[in-house]
C-alpha cells in the first residue's frame, strides 16, 4: 500500500498537463514566426545564388561572343514564354514564342534548375493552371526576368556594368517596355499593368516576393526582389514605386 501511494504522488495531475501544453503552445507561437523567417532567408539565398550562377554564364557568353549581348527577340518576335522544351523533349530555340530566355545561356549555366527560385512556386502554379501546361516543373525553372533593352547591345560600349540590370525577380520573363520596368516609363508610371487596378494585378506579388511583410488584402507586399547586374554581382531592392530607380539601369546607352 505504501508503495502504491508513493507511485500516485509522482503522477501528473490534469492541471499540470494542461499547463505544460499551454507552455508548449506559447513557445510554438513564439518560435514559428522566427522559423518562417529563417526558411524565407534560406529561399532568398538560393535565389541569389542562382542569379550569381546565371551572371557567370552571362559573362562567359559575352567573352565568347565579342562582348555582344544576344538577340532577345524583343523587336522581331514575341518570344516571351516560360518553357524550355518541346513536347518531344527538345530544347526550344530562343526565337520560339514559348521559349524562356534562359535557353540562350544554357550551354554556359548548364542546368535549367538554376533559373528556378523556391519562392516562385505560387506564380508558376498559376501559370501552369491558366496556360494548361502539363509539366509545371518546367515553369518553375523560369523565375527571373531578363532585360530586353540590352538585346544585341555591345557590352564593351557600356561604361558602368555595375549599374546595368541583366535580370531580376520580376515574374515577367522579358522586360521590353516601360510597363514592365521598375522605373517610371515616359508617362511617369511603372509596372502599370501589375499594380492595383491593372490587368495583371493578381501577379504583383510574384515580383516583390522576398521577405514579404504585408499580408491580407493590402496590395503592397513590403517585400524585396533580387537583382543581377551586368558585372555579375547581385543586390536586393526593396519594394518601390520606381521614383528612385533611373531608366539607365535598363537602357544604359539610351537608345530607346
Amino acid at each position: 500500500m505504501k508503495g502504491l501511494l508513493m507511485y500516485r504522488k509522482k503522477a501528473f495531475t490534469l492541471i499540470e498537463l494542461l499547463v505544460v501544453i499551454a507552455i508548449i503552445a506559447i513557445l510554438m507561437a513564439i518560435l514559428m514566426p522566427a522559423l518562417q523567417r529563417v526558411k524565407e532567408q534560406a529561399r532568398n539565398q538560393v535565389c541569389k545564388s542562382h542569379l550569381k550562377s546565371i551572371g557567370l554564364g552571362v559573362i562567359m557568353y559575352l567573352q565568347d561572343n565579342d562582348y555582344k549581348m544576344p538577340d532577345f527577340h524583343t523587336h522581331t518576335g514575341p518570344c516571351n514564354g516560360h518553357l524550355w522544351y518541346t513536347a518531344g523533349g527538345n530544347l526550344l530555340t530562343a526565337s520560339d514564342d514559348h521559349s524562356y530566355w534562359g535557353v540562350i545561356y544554357l550551354d554556359y549555366v548548364k542546368e535549367d534548375e538554376l533559373f528556378g527560385c523556391p519562392t516562385f512556386n505560387n506564380f508558376s502554379q498559376m501559370v501552369a493552371q491558366e496556360m494548361l501546361y502539363d509539366d509545371e516543373g518546367e515553369v518553375k525553372n523560369a523565375a527571373y526576368s531578363m532585360n530586353g533593352w540590352l538585346t544585341e547591345e555591345n557590352s564593351a560600349a557600356i561604361p558602368r556594368h555595375s549599374d546595368v540590370i541583366v535580370a531580376h525577380d520580376h515574374m515577367e520573363p522579358r522586360i521590353e517596355n516601360g510597363n514592365d520596368m521598375l522605373c517610371p516609363d515616359s508617362s511617369g508610371v511603372n509596372l502599370s499593368h501589375y499594380r492595383q487596378g491593372g490587368g495583371r494585378a493578381d501577379y504583383y506579388r510574384g515580383i516583390f516576393r522576398h521577405s514579404v511583410r504585408i499580408f491580407g488584402n493590402d496590395f503592397a507586399t513590403g517585400g524585396k526582389l533580387n537583382c543581377l547586374w551586368l558585372d555579375g554581382h547581385v543586390t536586393t531592392i526593396a519594394e518601390t514605386t520606381g521614383e528612385d530607380i533611373p531608366k539607365r539601369y535598363y537602357d544604359p546607352l539610351n537608345k530607346n
